[in-house]
């Protein structure tokens, strides 16, 4: 397998008037096509930070960032939208669902406004949905499902735009432990089924434990930790 990510020298430094903090530091990391990929570090280890740059949603103080056939340090803004919406699915802590459309809708909507048909997202939306578990709630409202189920949503979300790259920040991190093992599991096992790479970043060890490749973000560098056979 090719590597489908490569990040070579990167820094991060966040400045605030004569002050400045450097969170990542020369930091070397490749990511194998087809990998769980599962980095851990402690709140502010730059971890988040590392997914948000590769996410093309904050960008590096210097070095280079490979993902795929984009070089994601050096997009337009137009590149970036089409990058986001081809190449990447997102999942954060937080669902970002519309609050005002059903489950179904949040869905096909980012299929449609990708440029699909209405009708083609929404069979995508409908199967993504009763593959996560959904079936019977996919027409109500965020507010009219629990947490777990609208982080389920989520997931159908990312999926929909078929990505080669799913990056999930702190996924389960809203989540009470039995909705956390659920998404955790489902997670995982969407990526497999769709032959996915995923990026987690995570300071919950139970759930790193499932990644196929383990990495420890400390001190601005990154180091592996474990690689399952």
């Amino acid at each position: 397998m090719s590597d489908i990510v490569k990040i070579t020298g990167l820094e991060k430094t966040y400045s605030t008037g004569s002050e400045s903090l450097t969170i990542l530091k020369d930091l070397n990391f490749n990511v194998e096509e087809g990998s769980k990929t599962v980095i851990i570090g402690q709140s502010g280890s730059g971890k988040s930070t590392l997914l948000n740059i590769i996410g093309s949603i904050d960008t590096a103080t210097k070095g280079t960032v490979i993902a795929g056939p984009w070089n994601v340090t050096a997009l337009s803004e137009e590149e970036m939208a089409e990058y986001r919406s081809k190449f990447l699915g997102l999942v954060f802590q937080f669902h970002y669902l519309l609050k005002d459309f059903t489950a179904l809708e949040n869905v096909y909507m980012a299929s449609y406004m990708a440029g699909r048909s209405k009708k083609d997202s929404v069979e995508r939306a409908k199967a993504l949905l009763e593959d996560v578990g959904l079936a019977e709630r996919m027409n109500h409202l965020p507010g009219e499902l629990s947490g777990g189920e609208r982080q389920r949503v989520a997931v159908a979300r990312a999926l929909i735009n078929d990505p080669s790259l799913i990056l999930a920040d702190e996924p389960t991190g809203n989540l009470d432990p039995a909705n956390s093992v659920l998404i955790s599991n489902l997670l995982f096992s969407m990526a497999d089924k769709y032959r996915k790479t995923l990026i987690l970043v995570t300071h919950d060890i139970k759930l790193a434990e499932k990644g196929s490749v383990r990495y420890t973000i400390k001190n601005g560098q990154i180091e592996k930790v474990g690689e399952k056979e």
